[in-house]
């Protein structure tokens, strides 16, 4: 009697075959199905539109003469942009790090090639207070009324309780009479 064996039948390899493909091939499906159906639920996460307009504003600079200082609104706060005059900027340089409570060079504070811009966010660091333009002992520069802090022509704090100078947004000249905050 002999027994012989007989080599796999070549139906058994190609359902074999054909099984782990239908099975890829589901798992595949189910799983672009499954982003497909997150996807808006991911996406509801982003910002709204009405929130993206406001992340940054653009600023003509053209009507504001030197030495004037304006305020505009930016995500809800106020910021001071400033043109500033040739004693402005010199009285801002001039100053002794070692006379600043927080140190910072004037060049820092600005723009290279557009330093007569001053932009600053018009919050005071101490409290939270809003600062008054070209009043305390730094002449052109902000005192804020609730503690007593005074900044001077870059916006560096000088006397008081604020710790911190005013802070520089993010900003970037479109030309030289457009800015964009943000």
């Amino acid at each position: 009697m002999s027994t012989s064996h007989s080599p796999p039948h070549s139906s058994h390899l190609t359902h074999t075959t054909r099984r782990d493909f239908m099975m890829l091939t589901a798992a595949s499906l189910a799983g672009v199905g499954a982003c497909a159906a997150a996807w808006p639920f991911i996406d509801s996460m982003n910002p709204a539109a009405d929130v993206l307009a406001l992340s940054s504003i653009e600023v003509d600079l053209s009507p504001i003469q030197p030495g004037q200082t304006i305020k505009v609104k930016w995500r809800g706060v106020p910021v001071f942009i400033r043109h500033r005059t040739p004693e402005d900027i010199a009285e801002a340089q001039k100053a002794s790090m070692a006379e600043l409570k927080d140190p910072e060079a004037d060049d820092k504070r600005v723009k290279k090639g557009h330093e007569q811009w001053l932009v600053l966010v018009g919050v005071c660091t101490h409290l939270g207070c809003i600062p008054l333009f070209n009043a305390g002992e730094y002449k052109d520069g902000w005192f804020c009324p609730c503690h007593g802090s005074q900044y001077d022509t870059s916006g560096r704090i000088r006397k008081g309780p604020a710790p911190k100078n005013l802070a520089v947004p993010d900003y970037s000249f479109l030309s030289d009479n457009r800015v964009k905050i943000g």
